[in-house]
């Protein structure tokens, strides 16, 4: 019987499949024992394309296994893997049968506990260290008194109330608050953008740029501050062209932004007591300067008057000076009489001398002589002048065709100009030197204006006053049988019933409050 039969050769009862079968039936066997598994690793190689997908190497000292982050779970990943981090990948295990081969789906990685987010911090740290980054020359010194501040912060946290009643409290300024998430996946990107903004802002705009940003968030752990330690928000510190404290966490928490920035304030309040000084210091130390100032002239008008009577007392007295002077003016007073007697009786004599020798006939044949001489050189007189005249006439001539005004002329006009390039520059000078003055006094004022109590009252407070005097108590202000309260547009009047006065208000007078009266 089996003779009548072939019998099938051995093996070949089992049933054949393609290469697309095969690879299906493992691919299923796989993804059905792997659905989700947690799996412990070093990042090896990663690859980021333009497709916004991330692949990537998962490696111990024994195997390597390939991985994937899909582009929608890569967004919103809060840590970016990066080669030599230790990580835990969770995901599913899946075949990709065009090359043969398995890896992991990751659907979330983190780092493997605080050493490895340490280790990660320490890697970009050096890198950035490596760059110059945390260069002492590239930090620059932060304004003495800002204008306007920009704070990057939590809108709603008790960081910004903070920041705010320390500036009020120190020298009010004008704030500008861009909002930002301090923490999770979004800070970041928010606070980088933030820090990019505030730079990209016009100088002298609709909306002022800043001439100080200042970075805070309150204390929390080292992941709740990880946004801070991001490459992006350290480099977006370091470019920026603002002068920029960092105030993240408390004072024992460092991060990345930390080293970039120009100051690093160990608290958000610390940092607003860093941007700018207390105005009543300030206003202490000018009175200071101003007594200083004013014991120095003092001092120096003193000194220089004990010299001049120093030096008076030195001098000889006038009486001295005038003694022997005097004493010669009487003896030539004495011997002056004498003397034009003397030199009268002289001349006298001498023209008795001279008077004796003169005759009348010698006279007249002197004069005769003259006369005959004066009479032969007459008719020469004129034949001499005219040739005289004509010389001189031909020597101007020829002197006069010589000279030329052209050369004059250049010389002339050269000249001007000369003049009028100085007279240019002068005046120009003239102007920047004004435009200067003119810039410190409208700064001086300014500041002036901004010292002053009437910038007080504009920001809603007032002045009692009291029976001629400036009412600071409660108690005074009952005393008092009529009070006056001055706002910043007038005074307002009360009478003794506390109700206004008939009296129309009238403008705040100059004379400034003293202190501690303002309310």
């Amino acid at each position: 019987m089996s003779e009548l039969f072939d019998q099938a050769p051995e093996g070949q009862n089992a049933p054949e499949f393609s290469v697309s079968e095969i690879s299906g039936v493992v691919k299923r066997m796989i993804e059905g024992e792997f659905s989700h598994v947690r799996i412990r690793g070093e990042v090896g190689r990663v690859s980021l394309p333009r497709s916004g997908h991330v692949y990537m190497d998962l490696k111990d000292d024994r195997a390597v296994l390939a991985g994937v982050i899909w582009k929608g779970v890569a967004a919103k990943l809060t840590t970016r893997p990066e080669e030599g981090m230790e990580v835990v990948a969770t995901g599913r295990l899946t075949t990709f049968p065009g090359q043969s081969k398995y890896q992991m789906v990751i659907e979330d990685i983190k780092p493997a506990g605080m050493g490895a987010l340490m280790a990660m911090l320490e890697k970009r740290k050096a890198a950035l260290a490596a760059e110059g980054l945390f260069a002492p020359e590239r930090k620059r010194p932060l304004p003495y008194l800002p204008e306007v501040i920009g704070v990057v912060t939590s809108p709603s946290g008790a960081v910004i109330r903070d920041i705010l009643h320390r500036l009020r409290d120190r020298f009010p300024r004008k704030v500008l608050i861009w909002p930002v998430a301090v923490q999770g996946q979004k800070c970041a990107p928010e606070v980088a953008n933030a820090i990019r903004g505030f730079n990209a802002l016009t100088p002298g705009g609709s909306l002022p740029r800043p001439d100080l940003l200042i970075v805070a968030r309150g204390g929390g752990s080292i992941e709740d501050l990880w946004g801070f330690n991001e490459e992006e928000v350290a480099r977006a510190a370091a470019a920026s062209d603002i002068p920029l404290i960092s105030a993240v966490g408390h004072e024992t928490d460092t991060t990345l932004i930390d080293y970039v920035s120009d100051k690093r304030a160990p608290t958000p309040t610390a940092a607003a007591e860093l941007a700018v000084p207390v105005r009543l210091e300030l206003m202490g130390w000018l009175d200071q300067q101003n007594a200083r100032l004013s014991r120095a002239l003092t001092q120096g008008i003193s000194q220089r008057g004990q010299r001049l009577r120093d030096l008076g007392r030195a001098l000889p007295r006038a009486e001295t000076l005038l003694e022997g002077p005097r004493q010669k003016m009487d003896v030539w007073g004495d011997r002056l009489p004498q003397g034009l007697i003397r030199s009268v009786q002289l001349r006298r004599v001498k023209l008795s001398e001279a008077s004796g020798g003169l005759r009348a006939s010698a006279l007249r044949r002197q004069i005769e002589t003259e006369k005959r001489r004066l009479a032969e050189l007459s008719p020469r007189l004129d034949a001499g002048l005219s040739r005289t005249v004509a010389a001189k006439s031909e020597a101007l001539r020829l002197r006069a065709e010589r000279l030329k005004t052209g050369p004059i002329d250049a010389d002339i006009k050269r000249k001007y100009q000369n003049f009028d390039n100085v007279a240019q520059r002068f005046s120009q000078a003239a102007s920047r030197q004004t435009d200067t003055w003119r810039k410190n006094i409208d700064r001086l004022d300014h500041l002036r204006e901004t010292l002053g109590y009437k910038a007080t009252l504009q920001r809603g407070y007032a002045v009692v006053r009291g029976d001629g005097a400036v009412v600071t108590t409660s108690k005074a202000a009952k005393k008092a049988k009529a009070l006056e309260i001055e706002f910043a547009d007038g005074t307002l009047a009360l009478d003794d019933g506390g109700k206004p006065a008939s009296k129309p208000a009238r403008k705040s007078p100059s004379k400034p409050p003293e202190q501690g009266s303002l309310f």
